[in-house]
């Protein structure tokens, strides 16, 4: 009888293991309501693997979203700086051996989302399983990554976008059109740089002239095609060795790399230059710089987060995703001493109490408001346009 009720005690044992497991890590968790995903999150750890560069940033994780995670749900958050092209690699190699699983939540975006999602590393999908998702997200924004469906397998962590930021007291007009472009690059020889592709600057510079002259947000890239990139493509080349004479150093070199290109600017060798990032200076801490966009729309791209396959406490990273979308956290990360980063909720999502605190934040002057942004972007192209856009830069402008 002793031997019967111990092996019925072991038996209720594992099925509770099980049922915990479950619940917290494996795939059954998304058939459960979100209070039940609350409750198993509760009391866990939570690493988020993310590259580290932005020192403001990972201020802003540990102290600010630590500690609000861990007094709101008992969760630890531990930051751990590695970029996602090492945590991809390192969960293809996982998935072969059944290794792993102590990547709760990591950042990534563009080609290594494509990567992950292609070799079936991710968990999902998720996204609208998260009440702040649901109610604040873009959807449309959403759902590409540099042209690829998100298929709800990455969750919106902010917003990247293209600019050109300029000194505003060298600058007093900024153009906004592509042909005052041209013709401010003219009238202000060496003033103007971008770097050589395929720097990310640099190549984004170029999707975005290939954006321009297609057509702005009348053309949708995120499907490649052949005939508009051998349509539109010879007008970039034109525009690109239009202005090359007129660039800094007379055309003769490009900036080797995006950071050479800040520091052109910082030291006031060049008066505009092209940004990807957070639209905001003051957030990398860069005083009398305005940022202008150019009419017909901007490219822009959310970043975001993903929950890995064999990840151990998938309760916990859904709760700390879903966190990271409130007003109130993205608040928080928008301010520029925490980053500057661009809100992913959707501003015609907010209640009046919610928009006045965005609207509140001081950006500095001639930044723009993330309203008025996210109304001019234009979503973010196939990475097909991109390849073939580097490669005919070198045949045709860079030779």
């Amino acid at each position: 009888m002793r031997r019967f009720c111990f092996s019925l005690l072991a038996s209720a044992c594992l099925m509770a293991a099980v049922c915990l497991a479950g619940c917290s890590g494996g795939d059954t968790i998304l058939s459960e309501d979100w209070g039940k995903i609350e409750a198993a999150a509760r009391g866990g750890l939570v690493r988020l693997y993310i590259d580290g560069s932005n020192a403001r940033i990972n201020g802003w994780i540990d102290g600010y979203l630590a500690e609000q995670v861990k007094r709101r749900y008992g969760i630890s958050l531990v930051r751990v700086p590695i970029g996602p092209e090492v945590v991809v690699a390192r969960l293809a190699e996982e998935k072969g051996s059944g290794k792993g699983g102590d990547i709760e939540l990591f950042c990534l975006m563009g080609d290594a989302f494509r990567r992950a999602k292609a070799a079936g590393v991710l968990f999902g999908p998720v996204a609208e399983k998260l009440p702040n998702y649901v109610r604040y997200v873009n959807k449309r924004l959403a759902a590409y990554d540099f042209g690829t469906p998100v298929e709800g397998y990455e969750i919106p962590l902010g917003w990247s976008q293209f600019t050109f930021r300029y000194a505003v007291d060298r600058v007093p007009n900024p153009p906004v059109t592509l042909l005052a472009l041209t013709d401010w690059i003219k009238a202000h020889p060496g003033r103007f740089a971008y770097p050589a592709p395929p720097d990310f600057t640099g190549s984004a510079f170029v999707r975005q002239i290939l954006c321009t002259v297609a057509g702005g947000p009348k053309t949708r890239l995120t499907q490649w095609d052949k005939n508009i990139f051998a349509q539109t493509s010879p007008k970039v080349w034109a525009f690109l060795n239009q202005i090359r004479p007129c660039l800094w150093e007379n055309g003769a070199r490009y900036p080797a790399n995006s950071r050479e290109l800040e520091a052109l600017f910082d030291k006031g060798d060049i008066d505009i230059a092209a940004h990807y990032g957070s639209p905001y200076p003051t957030a990398d801490g860069r005083a009398g710089v305005g940022v202008f966009l150019l009419a017909g729309g901007m490219l822009g791209n959310m970043h975001f987060m993903a929950v890995p396959k064999n990840a151990l406490n998938k309760a916990g990273a859904l709760v700390v995703a879903n966190f990271l979308l409130s007003p109130e956290a993205q608040l928080s990360k928008f301010l520029p001493a925490n980053g500057g980063d661009c809100p992913a909720v959707d501003p015609d999502a907010l209640n009046r109490a919610e928009w006045d605190g965005f609207a509140a934040v001081d950006l500095g002057p001639g930044s723009l408001p993330f309203g008025k942004l996210r109304k001019e972007v234009v979503p973010e192209m196939v990475p097909e346009y991109g390849s073939a856009l580097d490669a005919g830069w070198a045949a045709n402008v860079g030779k």
